[in-house]
C-alpha cells in the first residue's frame, strides 16, 4: 500500500541567474543535486581556494597537536601571511586556522613541507588526491594558489568543500569567525576573511581567494533545518559582488527546504480483517516521523501489514510497519500498532465463519427451518389426538 504526498504548490524563488561572476554553482549538500549553475565546468584560476586541498591533506596526514617548525618563507608585500618566523615551532591545529582564516601563505608552505618534505612532492600529492576525488577540472602547481596554473571549476570546488567539511576539525575551523592562536612564538588573533561567516549566523564556511588572474573567488556553505548547501563563485569583480552572489545562491538553496510530518502518532494507516469476524482492526502509527525535504521531492508512505489477524490482540501491540520514502529511497520507518484490544474469537464466531453465506442470512434460515420443524411437530401431535 503506497500513499503519495507531493510537495504543496507554493510560490518559490527562481534559481539565481546573471550573477556578477564568470561562473558559479549551488549544490544540495546532502544529495549532491545541482540547484543552480552558471558555467559550472569552466576551469579557471582559483587563487587561495587552493588552500582547501592543502588543509584537507594536512588534516589527513598530520596530528592536530603535532608541532611543526616553520621554514623560511619570503613573501612579497601583497601576499597574505600568518607572520611565521623561520624556525618558529607551532602546532598543526594553529597552522590550519592560520591557513583557512587568514589565508596565510607561510602556513601553507609549513604544512606542505611537514606532510611531504617539499613543495613539489606535496603538489604531486595534491594532484593525485584531486584525481581520486573526481576533480577532473582541477590542477595544482603550488600549495598556496598564487600561480595561475592552480585551476579549478565551481563544480570541483564544491565537491572538495563537501569532502573537507567531513573532517570534524576542518568543519570547526572554516566556521570560526575569529580566534587567538597561542602555540607559536607569540599569540596571534586571526579573523576569517569569509565575511559571510562573520555576519550571517547560518553560513559556516569555507574559503575565499583572490588574484588578478582569478578575480574574487568564494566557496561558501550554509545550513538551515539541518540541510547543508554549498556554493562556489569564481571571477567576481569585487569582494562585495562575490559576497552578494554567494549569499543570493545560499539563500535560494535553503529556501527550497521544508519540514514535513508524513507520519503522525495515532494516525490510521491500515485496517486489518479479523479472522472469524466480519470486523476490521485499525492499525495506527506508534510515533511521529518528521523530516526535512526539498520542495521538489516526492514523499511516499509504504505500509506493510498482515492480511488477517486472529485474536486475542492487545491495544498497542505491533502488527505492521509504515515506511517513508523520499524520491523512492527509504529514509525512515515506524511501527503500526493495534488501535484497540480484540478478544479471541468465540465459538459462535467460528460457527458463523464456517457456515456459508452471510451471518444474518444463515441465522434467518436456521430460524425459519426451526419454525417449520416446530409447525410440523405441532400438526403431527394434533393428528394423534384428533
Amino acid at each position: 500500500c503506497v500513499a503519495l504526498a507531493p510537495a504543496p504548490a507554493a510560490a518559490q524563488k527562481r534559481p539565481p541567474k546573471d550573477l556578477p561572476a564568470a561562473s558559479w554553482i549551488l549544490v544540495d549538500g546532502r544529495e549532491g543535486d545541482v540547484l543552480a549553475k552558471g558555467n559550472p565546468r569552466r576551469a579557471a584560476p582559483m587563487a587561495s581556494t587552493t588552500k582547501m586541498m592543502t588543509a584537507y591533506l594536512a588534516a589527513k596526514e598530520l596530528r592536530p597537536n603535532q608541532v611543526v617548525t616553520a621554514p623560511r618563507y619570503r613573501a612579497n608585500p601583497v601576499e597574505s601571511v600568518l607572520g611565521l618566523r623561520p624556525g618558529e615551532r607551532i602546532k598543526v591545529r594553529d597552522l590550519l586556522y592560520g591557513l583557512m582564516l587568514a589565508s596565510g601563505n607561510d602556513a601553507a608552505v609549513a604544512l606542505a613541507r611537514a606532510v611531504a618534505g617539499s613543495d613539489a612532492a606535496f603538489v604531486r600529492r595534491m594532484n593525485t588526491t584531486a584525481a581520486a576525488l573526481g576533480l577532473t577540472d582541477t590542477h595544482y602547481e603550488d600549495p598556496i594558489g598564487i600561480g595561475e596554473g592552480n585551476v579549478s571549476s565551481p563544480r570541483d570546488l564544491v565537491r572538495l568543500a563537501a569532502e573537507l567539511r567531513k573532517v570534524p576539525l576542518l568543519r570547526e575551523i572554516v566556521g570560526t569567525p575569529e580566534i587567538t592562536l597561542r602555540s607559536g612564538a607569540v599569540p596571534r588573533t586571526v579573523t576569517n576573511r569569509n565575511t559571510l561567516v562573520r555576519t550571517v549566523p547560518w553560513v559556516d564556511g569555507v574559503k575565499t581567494g583572490y588574484t588578478a588572474a582569478a578575480g574574487n573567488v568564494l566557496v561558501a556553505s550554509g545550513e538551515r533545518l539541518g540541510m547543508p548547501v554549498f556554493s562556489a563563485v569564481m571571477g567576481a569583480p569585487s569582494e562585495a559582488a562575490r559576497d552578494a552572489a554567494s549569499l543570493e545562491l545560499l539563500r535560494y538553496g535553503v529556501s527550497l527546504y521544508r519540514r514535513q510530518a508524513p507520519v503522525r502518532q495515532g494516525e490510521r494507516f491500515a485496517a486489518v480483517p479479523l479472522r472469524f469476524r466480519d470486523q476490521k482492526l485499525p492499525l495506527v502509527a506508534a510515533r511521529d516521523l518528521r523530516l526535512v525535504v526539498r520542495r521538489d521531492q516526492e514523499v511516499e508512505t509504504r505500509v506493510r501489514a498482515p492480511e488477517e489477524v486472529d485474536g486475542p490482540v492487545e491495544k498497542g501491540e505491533m502488527l505492521g510497519r509504515v515506511t517513508v520514502l523520499v524520491d523512492g529511497e527509504r529514509v525512515a520507518s515506524a511501527g503500526l500498532v493495534a488501535a484497540r484490544s480484540v478478544e479471541a474469537a468465540t465459538l459462535v464466531d467460528r460457527i458463523d465463519a464456517a457456515l456459508p453465506g452471510g451471518r444474518i442470512v444463515v441465522w434467518a434460515g436456521l430460524v425459519v427451518a426451526a419454525g417449520l420443524i416446530l409447525i410440523a411437530l405441532l400438526r403431527a401431535a394434533r393428528r394423534r389426538t384428533g
